[in-house]
Protein backbone atom coordinates (compact mmCIF):
# COMPACT_ATOMS: atom_id res chain seq x y z
CA UNK A 1 0.00 0.00 0.00
CA UNK A 2 1.30 3.59 -0.38
CA UNK A 3 1.83 5.99 1.84
CA UNK A 4 0.97 9.58 1.90
CA UNK A 5 4.44 10.92 1.36
CA UNK A 6 4.64 8.28 -1.49
CA UNK A 7 1.26 10.12 -2.61
CA UNK A 8 2.51 14.11 -2.37
CA UNK A 9 5.97 12.64 -3.96
CA UNK A 10 3.67 11.42 -7.04
CA UNK A 11 1.84 14.86 -7.07
CA UNK A 12 5.47 16.89 -6.34
CA UNK A 13 6.40 14.93 -9.45
CA UNK A 14 3.66 15.39 -11.54
CA UNK A 15 3.08 11.72 -11.90
CA UNK A 16 -0.90 11.37 -12.84
CA UNK A 17 -0.87 7.08 -13.18
CA UNK A 18 0.67 7.19 -9.99
CA UNK A 19 -1.20 9.29 -7.66
CA UNK A 20 -4.35 7.45 -9.33
CA UNK A 21 -2.61 3.94 -8.48
CA UNK A 22 -1.66 5.40 -5.14
CA UNK A 23 -5.17 6.66 -4.43
CA UNK A 24 -6.86 3.64 -5.24
CA UNK A 25 -4.98 1.53 -3.36
CA UNK A 26 -5.05 3.80 -0.35
CA UNK A 27 -9.09 3.92 -0.64
CA UNK A 28 -8.95 -0.02 -0.86
CA UNK A 29 -7.27 0.10 2.36
CA UNK A 30 -9.90 1.79 3.96
CA UNK A 31 -7.96 4.87 4.77
CA UNK A 32 -10.12 8.45 5.28
CA UNK A 33 -11.04 9.57 1.63
CA UNK A 34 -10.31 13.22 3.59
CA UNK A 35 -6.88 12.47 5.00
CA UNK A 36 -5.93 11.23 1.48
CA UNK A 37 -6.51 14.75 0.22
CA UNK A 38 -4.97 16.43 3.15
CA UNK A 39 -2.08 14.39 4.28
CA UNK A 40 -0.72 13.37 0.80
CA UNK A 41 -2.54 15.41 -2.42
CA UNK A 42 -2.91 18.56 -0.82
CA UNK A 43 0.93 17.82 1.05
CA UNK A 44 2.12 17.43 -2.22
CA UNK A 45 0.80 20.42 -3.70
CA UNK A 46 1.92 22.82 -1.02
CA UNK A 47 5.58 21.95 -1.53
CA UNK A 48 4.59 22.34 -5.39
CA UNK A 49 3.81 26.16 -4.23
CA UNK A 50 6.88 26.47 -2.34
CA UNK A 51 9.05 25.26 -4.45
CA UNK A 52 7.32 27.37 -7.37
CA UNK A 53 7.58 30.89 -5.39
CA UNK A 54 11.05 30.01 -4.55
CA UNK A 55 11.70 29.95 -8.52
CA UNK A 56 12.41 26.08 -8.42
CA UNK A 57 9.44 24.79 -10.35
CA UNK A 58 8.20 26.37 -13.14
CA UNK A 59 5.02 26.74 -14.57
CA UNK A 60 4.69 23.44 -16.90
CA UNK A 61 5.84 21.52 -13.96
CA UNK A 62 3.09 23.07 -11.55
CA UNK A 63 0.47 22.01 -13.96
CA UNK A 64 1.16 18.74 -14.26
CA UNK A 65 1.49 18.45 -10.35
CA UNK A 66 -2.33 20.29 -10.32
CA UNK A 67 -3.35 17.96 -13.13
CA UNK A 68 -2.08 14.88 -10.97
CA UNK A 69 -3.53 16.32 -8.30
CA UNK A 70 -6.75 16.99 -9.59
CA UNK A 71 -6.69 13.40 -11.13
CA UNK A 72 -6.49 11.68 -7.51
CA UNK A 73 -9.33 14.46 -6.45
CA UNK A 74 -11.70 13.08 -8.88
CA UNK A 75 -11.42 9.41 -7.62
CA UNK A 76 -12.01 11.13 -3.72
CA UNK A 77 -14.71 13.34 -4.13
CA UNK A 78 -17.57 11.13 -4.75
CA UNK A 79 -16.45 9.69 -1.11
CA UNK A 80 -15.87 12.90 0.70
CA UNK A 81 -19.60 14.09 -0.98
CA UNK A 82 -20.81 11.10 0.85
CA UNK A 83 -19.22 11.51 4.67
CA UNK A 84 -19.43 15.28 4.33
CA UNK A 85 -22.68 17.06 4.26
CA UNK A 86 -23.01 18.57 0.48
CA UNK A 87 -24.15 21.84 0.36
CA UNK A 88 -23.02 23.55 3.18
CA UNK A 89 -21.37 26.65 1.28
CA UNK A 90 -21.54 28.08 -2.43
CA UNK A 91 -18.19 29.66 -3.55
CA UNK A 92 -18.13 32.28 -6.76
CA UNK A 93 -14.49 32.08 -7.76
CA UNK A 94 -12.77 34.12 -11.07
CA UNK A 95 -9.65 35.89 -11.73
CA UNK A 96 -10.54 39.76 -12.25
CA UNK A 97 -10.81 41.66 -15.64
CA UNK A 98 -7.89 41.99 -17.98
CA UNK A 99 -6.26 39.04 -15.55
CA UNK A 100 -5.53 35.71 -17.68
CA UNK A 101 -3.88 33.95 -14.78
CA UNK A 102 -5.77 30.52 -13.40
CA UNK A 103 -3.56 27.84 -12.40
CA UNK A 104 -3.62 29.21 -8.71
CA UNK A 105 -7.60 30.39 -8.95
CA UNK A 106 -8.20 27.01 -10.23
CA UNK A 107 -6.22 25.33 -7.42
CA UNK A 108 -8.24 26.72 -4.27
CA UNK A 109 -11.44 25.86 -6.72
CA UNK A 110 -10.26 22.30 -6.57
CA UNK A 111 -9.04 22.05 -3.27
CA UNK A 112 -12.98 23.71 -2.29
CA UNK A 113 -14.85 21.36 -3.78
CA UNK A 114 -12.85 18.73 -2.21
CA UNK A 115 -13.99 19.85 0.93
CA UNK A 116 -17.65 19.34 -0.17
CA UNK A 117 -18.54 22.74 -1.06
CA UNK A 118 -20.13 23.99 -4.37
CA UNK A 119 -17.74 26.05 -6.24
CA UNK A 120 -18.74 28.48 -9.78
CA UNK A 121 -15.84 29.24 -11.39
CA UNK A 122 -15.97 31.73 -12.88
CA UNK A 123 -13.05 31.93 -15.17
CA UNK A 124 -10.30 34.74 -15.90
CA UNK A 125 -10.90 38.22 -16.98
CA UNK A 126 -13.85 38.06 -15.48
CA UNK A 127 -15.71 41.71 -15.69
CA UNK A 128 -17.45 43.69 -12.34
CA UNK A 129 -20.90 43.14 -14.26
CA UNK A 130 -20.25 39.63 -14.16
CA UNK A 131 -19.46 39.14 -10.79
CA UNK A 132 -22.56 40.85 -10.08
CA UNK A 133 -24.49 38.64 -12.00
CA UNK A 134 -23.14 35.82 -10.53
CA UNK A 135 -24.02 36.93 -7.20
CA UNK A 136 -27.54 37.86 -8.13
CA UNK A 137 -28.29 34.51 -9.99
CA UNK A 138 -26.16 31.99 -7.63
CA UNK A 139 -26.37 33.48 -4.44
CA UNK A 140 -22.94 32.50 -3.42
CA UNK A 141 -21.84 32.68 0.56
CA UNK A 142 -18.37 33.96 -0.69
CA UNK A 143 -17.42 35.64 -3.45
CA UNK A 144 -13.56 35.21 -4.39
CA UNK A 145 -11.58 37.08 -6.69
CA UNK A 146 -8.14 36.29 -7.64
CA UNK A 147 -5.64 39.09 -9.09
CA UNK A 148 -1.67 37.84 -10.21
CA UNK A 149 -0.92 41.31 -11.71
CA UNK A 150 -0.75 44.57 -9.49
CA UNK A 151 -1.83 46.18 -12.80
CA UNK A 152 -5.19 44.27 -12.36
CA UNK A 153 -5.43 44.59 -8.48
CA UNK A 154 -7.59 47.93 -8.67
CA UNK A 155 -10.38 45.54 -10.31
CA UNK A 156 -11.28 43.61 -7.09
CA UNK A 157 -12.06 47.42 -5.35
CA UNK A 158 -13.76 48.03 -8.26
CA UNK A 159 -15.95 44.43 -8.01
CA UNK A 160 -16.45 45.39 -3.86
CA UNK A 161 -17.47 49.02 -4.94
CA UNK A 162 -20.32 47.66 -7.18
CA UNK A 163 -21.49 45.30 -4.92
CA UNK A 164 -21.97 47.97 -2.61
CA UNK A 165 -23.63 50.49 -5.15
CA UNK A 166 -25.95 47.40 -6.12
CA UNK A 167 -27.00 46.68 -2.46
CA UNK A 168 -25.51 43.28 -2.28
CA UNK A 169 -22.47 43.74 -0.35
CA UNK A 170 -23.89 42.58 3.01
CA UNK A 171 -25.23 39.18 1.02
CA UNK A 172 -21.75 38.14 0.37
CA UNK A 173 -18.41 37.62 2.03
CA UNK A 174 -15.40 38.87 -0.50
CA UNK A 175 -12.23 37.08 -0.34
CA UNK A 176 -9.39 37.68 -2.30
CA UNK A 177 -5.43 36.39 -3.13
CA UNK A 178 -2.71 36.11 -5.64
CA UNK A 179 0.81 37.12 -5.77
CA UNK A 180 0.73 40.98 -5.75
CA UNK A 181 -1.95 40.69 -2.98
CA UNK A 182 -1.70 41.02 0.81
CA UNK A 183 -3.73 41.34 3.90
CA UNK A 184 -3.34 45.08 4.02
CA UNK A 185 -4.37 45.39 0.42
CA UNK A 186 -7.79 43.53 1.24
CA UNK A 187 -7.94 45.59 4.34
CA UNK A 188 -7.64 49.13 2.35
CA UNK A 189 -10.30 48.14 -0.24
CA UNK A 190 -12.72 46.48 2.36
CA UNK A 191 -12.36 42.87 1.57
CA UNK A 192 -13.71 39.98 4.25
CA UNK A 193 -10.64 37.88 4.27
CA UNK A 194 -7.05 37.46 2.16
CA UNK A 195 -5.56 33.89 1.46
CA UNK A 196 -1.86 33.39 0.51
CA UNK A 197 -2.39 30.40 -1.08
CA UNK A 198 -4.60 27.81 -1.75
CA UNK A 199 -4.37 26.16 1.91
CA UNK A 200 -5.11 28.44 3.56
CA UNK A 201 -7.91 29.75 0.58
CA UNK A 202 -10.00 27.27 2.05
CA UNK A 203 -9.11 27.20 5.19
CA UNK A 204 -10.38 30.92 5.27
CA UNK A 205 -13.71 29.78 3.55
CA UNK A 206 -14.70 27.33 5.78
CA UNK A 207 -14.41 29.56 8.82
CA UNK A 208 -16.20 32.38 6.94
CA UNK A 209 -18.78 29.94 6.78
CA UNK A 210 -18.77 28.97 10.47
CA UNK A 211 -19.06 32.44 11.43
CA UNK A 212 -22.46 32.60 9.25
CA UNK A 213 -23.73 29.80 10.50
CA UNK A 214 -22.89 30.78 13.85
CA UNK A 215 -24.90 34.20 13.64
Amino acid sequence: MATYAELAQSVINGQKDLVIDQVNSLIAAGNNPLEIVNEGLIQGMNVVGVRFKAGDMYVPEVLMSAKSMSSGLEIVKPLIAETDQKGKGKIVLGTVKGDLHDIGKNLVGMLIESGGLEVINMGVDVSADDFIDAVIEHKPDILALSALLTTTMPAMKDVIEYLEDEGLRDQVKVIIGGAPVSKEYADTIGADGYAPDAGSAVALCKELLAEKEAK
